[in-house]
């Protein structure tokens, strides 16, 4: 187990009265040795809180004192100061598996942990889930959580996770609900394997067992060059379709018997069905627009002026917790702060009003966006799709795109135009690669991933930034 150590504290703050400092590391809180972030901050919610810390060999005891409630304004540098739990599920699906060689080693952890399910909007599959998860969610009220589902019928299941334990962990599924957790689930649908009659029994077996759930998102499986699983393979547009009817037919049933829609089905099943995407409120609230349920039709509403709440992408689904650092895929988003601009950039590239501008954007972004510039009535607008070569196969989402293809695309682009870059393939600064923007042979604007900040940034105007949590 690992010390939280502090890296920031917010002047002024309780923190910084009582003298805590960056690099102290904390050793226990009110005499109790915290295990996550989220035990942190309960900790740190006292009015008084008495802080062990390690400060370079030397133990220290610091009493904070602050009203009950009151930010620590300390933030520290991990989520979890214990192990990760890891997954022991073999997936034949999971992306993980799907990874090049030579990326970042943290993009590698295969995890099955509900905290980083609560924290930042992880899925999990809850076959290593326990009575005293159970316990600690509850009391704690750790809502809402992911969890994924796949199917419903144990044998199918457990086949799916090759995992035994598959079968039967939904037990902790509808433990959750009848203690009224908040849950959205995932359904990754895999041709020939949970497609069809699976899929129906599947949302047949959410129905008797399940209907708390606050959705399910049904999505297709991404298949990447680097897989080695023979039996994946990306879905026909006839199968898509297939899908697309089976989810608007269970809409249907859900909607008579519980007075919702519940299920929805991606985006990525309607462009490649050749399919219309539903209306706005067809998706009750977009409460699943991360995971590319109604991503399209938000963009369309945002952009066209219809709605003006730029959702955006959140920066993990724990962000009102004081001090939870940001980490992983889900880092907060690089905030818009005008163009950046590439190691040796030209003269040319300093460009004013009136230029030129292309989008950048995944082949799918491109699919969706081409129809709904006539929006912005501007002729001068245009896409730069990038093809994923990186990881190929299916993969075309714009949130995969990484530096190497952003840089060939833009090559072949000239200079002196405005280049904007969503926001959405960048955690911490950097593409999955690893490629910072600033070398791209372009300067690019690094736009927030909504309509209205598109819609913004097209027009002149700067969208409003987006800033990272306070520290506790």
């Amino acid at each position: 187990m690992s010390l939280p150590c502090v890296v920031a504290v917010a002047d002024r703050s309780p923190a910084a009265r009582a003298g805590l400092r960056p690099g102290d590391r904390i050793v226990a809180m009110s005499g109790q040795v915290p295990r996550d972030v989220i035990q942190y901050r309960l900790l740190a919610d006292e009015a008084e809180v008495e802080l062990d810390v390690d400060r370079g060999g030397l133990q220290l005891s610091i009493v904070v004192s602050k009203e009950p409630g009151e930010p620590l304004g300390a933030e520290v540098s991990s989520a979890l100061f214990d192990q990760v739990r890891t997954c022991d599920n073999h997936c034949e699906f999971c992306f993980i598996f799907q990874l090049p060689p030579g990326l970042r080693k943290s993009l590698y952890l295969k995890d099955d942990d509900y905290r980083l399910s609560f924290l930042y909007g992880n899925f999990t599959t809850l076959t290593r889930f326990t009575e005293l998860d159970l316990e600690r969610v509850v009391t704690e009220r750790l809502s809402p959580l992911y969890v994924s589902i796949h199917a419903t019928d144990p044998e199918v299941r457990s086949r799916m996770l090759r995992n035994r334990r598959g079968a039967t962990s939904l037990r902790w599924l509808r433990a959750l609900l009848g203690h009224g957790i908040e849950v959205h689930g995932q359904v990754v649908v895999c041709p020939g394997v949970n497609d069809g009659e699976v899929l129906n029994d599947t949302l047949t077996g959410v129905l008797d067992c399940y209907p708390e759930l606050a959705s399910v998102a049904v999505v297709p499986l991404g298949v990447s060059r680097w897989s080695n699983e023979a039996a994946m393979r990306p879905h026909t547009p006839g199968e898509a379709a297939a899908v697309v009817d089976t989810v608007e037919e269970w809409q249907a049933v859900f909607h008579t018997t519980l007075g919702r829609r519940l299920v929805f089905a991606a985006d990525e099943y309607y462009l490649l069905a050749g399919r219309p995407f539903p209306p706005a409120e067809a998706y009750e609230g977009f409460a699943m627009h991360e995971d590319g349920i109604g991503m399209a039709r938000l963009l369309a509403e945002t952009l066209s002026g219809r709605r003006d709440d730029a959702m955006g992408v959140k920066a993990g689904f724990f962000a009102w917790v004081d001090g939870a650092p940001a980490e992983g895929y889900r880092a907060p988003r690089v905030a818009w702060s005008g163009r950046v601009a590439p190691r040796t950039a030209t003269p040319a590239a300093h460009c004013g009003a009136g230029t030129e501008i292309g989008i950048i954007t995944g082949e799918y972004g491109a699919a969706v966006l081409g129809p709904l510039l006539h929006h912005v009535n501007r002729r001068d607008v245009r896409l730069v799709p990038v093809q994923n070569r990186f990881f190929g196969g299916n993969i075309g989402v714009t949130g995969l795109m990484v530096g190497e293809d952003v840089a060939a695309a833009l090559a072949q682009e000239p200079e002196g135009h405005r280049y904007l870059l969503p926001d959405v393939c960048l955690s911490n600064g950097v593409f999955l690669d690893g490629t910072a923007p600033s070398a791209l042979p372009r300067p690019v604007e690094i736009v927030p991933t909504d309509g209205a900040s598109l819609r913004a940034a097209l027009l002149g105007g700067a969208p409003a930034e987006r800033k990272a949590p306070a520290p506790a």
